[in-house]
């Protein structure tokens, strides 16, 4: 691979997922207005959100002020070019906090001093999976107050009544929503896992938000518990930004992971109605290939 060539590459990919917001969640916030009632708070807020994203596409200005956490997830060939896709990525957030593209956004946990760079100790986050076949690098932009209010729990949970099986599951999605309230920059999406370890539930709850709203589940009870999670956080009447109406969710995802015997954990990982996140497909010089 080329490293200018990525760099150029990995620039228009963070970018993109600044300043553009995905298509299938520009459709989703599109008949979330079309439902909510002539006059309604909720309508006018959803309104704004879709004026706002329009504006933000068109004169290439982030979506949310809000930069957020960066992830990216690279999926290739275990090889020489994962050393020089890193430092790609490393140097696109450079360039683009530099440009101001992104805003100043890292803060080191001990001295509580601001990078200015958006670079730090594991900052960005970069996942590397190996495959077969091209390289595929996914990123997404996850906004502090949509991940403050993600959060994990351990059934049984007698709290809830929630039991170790999918009902348990929904019970436990419908409470993360119902506690985040507008906290979270409602209308929401969430990614769900069910099972794995604390840690790589997380992970996999979060890896769920890069599905796109519109591709079915290709598990049959998980599809059916998406659909029922969907309607029920909907019919709460929290509504976009909290103050009211029938958008509450914009689409859940929800995968599952191997879990051990004496656990089982339900993390869910919420997202703001900007969900900012794009794929590219490189080419062997590391130019894009074609968007996904």
């Amino acid at each position: 691979m080329d490293i200018s060539t990525l760099l150029t590459s990995m620039e228009a990919l963070i970018e993109k997922a600044s300043t553009v917001l995905p298509q299938d969640v520009a459709q989703a916030l599109m008949k979330a207005y079309q439902r909510e009632e002539e006059g309604s708070i909720a309508r006018s807020t959803l309104g704004t959100i879709l004026e706002s994203a329009h504006k933000s596409k068109d004169s290439r200005l982030p979506i949310c002020q809000d930069t957020g956490s960066i992830l990216a997830m690279v999926k290739a060939a275990p090889d020489e070019s994962v050393f020089l896709i890193e430092s790609a990525i490393r140097d696109a957030v450079r360039n683009l906090t530099d440009r101001g593209v992104l805003r100043q956004n890292c803060v080191d946990p001990v001295s509580g001093r601001n990078t200015g760079d958006n670079i730090g100790e594991h900052v960005p986050q970069i996942h590397f999976l190996p495959s077969q076949g091209p390289t595929r690098i996914s990123v997404m932009l996850k906004g502090g107050g949509s991940e403050n209010v993600s959060t994990q729990y351990s059934l049984p949970d007698s709290a809830l009544d929630a039991g170790r099986d999918l009902d348990g599951v929904r019970k436990c999605v419908l409470d993360a929503v119902y506690r985040a309230q507008g906290k979270g920059c409602a209308p929401g999406i969430i990614g769900v896992c069910i099972g794995g370890d604390r840690a790589s539930g997380y992970t996999i709850a979060k890896e769920m938000l890069f599905l796109r709203l519109d591709d079915p589940n290709p598990g049959t009870a998980l599809a059916r518990l998406e659909e029922t999670v969907v309607e029920q956080a909907n019919s709460l009447g929290i509504g976009p930004m909290g103050l009211g109406g029938k958008t509450t969710l914009l689409g859940a995802r929800i995968g599952s992971a191997g879990r051990h015997p004496a656990s089982c954990f339900v993390t869910v990982s919420y997202s703001c109605w900007a969900l900012r996140r794009y794929t590219v497909e490189l080419d062997e010089a590391g130019g894009v290939a074609r968007w996904l």
